[in-house]
């Protein structure tokens, strides 16, 4: 069996805002490759803990440690630069709506790379490509679908090659054909491009089918009321909010 190597690593993670503590000490890894879900019922904090770990929010104890370099402790610069190893897909698609499809893939090749005009057309073209939005460059976002939408912001995300991807709630707003054709896309750029993945979702469907880990967040507890493949969990759940949440959607 192959070793798996962690990626980003939780240790002792508290979030709170004043006095209100939404999650405390948080412990758990994400490998190398996975698709891991951040999954609970409404109000556990799931996004709360997405924008911790995207720096978006500061932690209120605890540390995320990033490829080595510990995320919470890093300066605000080092934390930039640490993030473009980073691709976000938020859940709208948060594209500007003033600029064409091309326009939005090309904005973090303009801001973070020396390439030449040319060469980030040339980009944007492939990664527009990759999620089959081949020929939709002059497109704007007004003007196409809410799972083009998704998919557009996943060409901007992955613009700079990042070796991790988040996901706050990718099939939200979507219709179950087009929530199928957006799992599978994150399926394939997983296993092509060994991509980590980490989702926060409640959707059973989607934690099911792509999901290879994960924690459940228990909003009584306030902490992680499980970990494991999602799959594994709904055989043999450790607790009846696990079981319910899993078998009836949890909302």
């Amino acid at each position: 069996m192959i070793a798996k190597t962690p990626q980003i690593i939780v240790k002792n993670l508290t979030i709170a805002y004043g006095d209100f503590v939404l999650l405390k000490k948080l412990n758990f890894s994400i490998n190398k490759g996975d698709i891991f879900i951040i999954m609970g019922g409404s109000g556990c904090g799931k996004s709360s803990l997405l924008h911790v770990l995207t720096g978006l929010v500061p932690a209120s104890k605890g540390h995320i440690i990033i490829d080595n370099i510990d995320f919470t402790a890093s300066t605000k610069a080092e934390q930039d630069k640490l993030m473009q190893r980073c691709g976000i897909l938020y859940q709208s698609g948060a594209l500007f709506s003033s600029m064409t499809l091309a326009e939005n893939v090309a904005l973090p090749l303009q801001q973070y790379s020396n390439y030449s005009d040319k060469f980030i057309r040339e980009l944007v073209e492939f990664k527009l490509s990759l999620v089959g939005l081949a020929g939709f460059g002059d497109y704007f976002p007004s003007e196409i679908s809410g799972g083009m939408k998704k998919r557009a912001g996943l060409a901007r995300a992955l613009a700079l090659d990042p070796s991790i991807v988040y996901f706050d709630e990718p099939s939200a707003g979507l219709d179950p054909v087009s929530s199928k054709l957006l799992d599978d896309l994150i399926l394939d750029i997983n296993q092509s491009l060994g991509t980590t993945i980490v989702i926060v979702t409640h959707e059973l469907e989607s934690i099911f089918n792509i999901g290879t880990n994960s924690i459940f967040l228990d909003a009584n507890i306030k902490q992680i009321g499980a970990r494991g493949n999602p799959k594994e969990l709904l055989k043999n759940p450790p607790n009846s909010e696990v079981a319910r949440f899993l078998t009836r959607g949890g909302k």
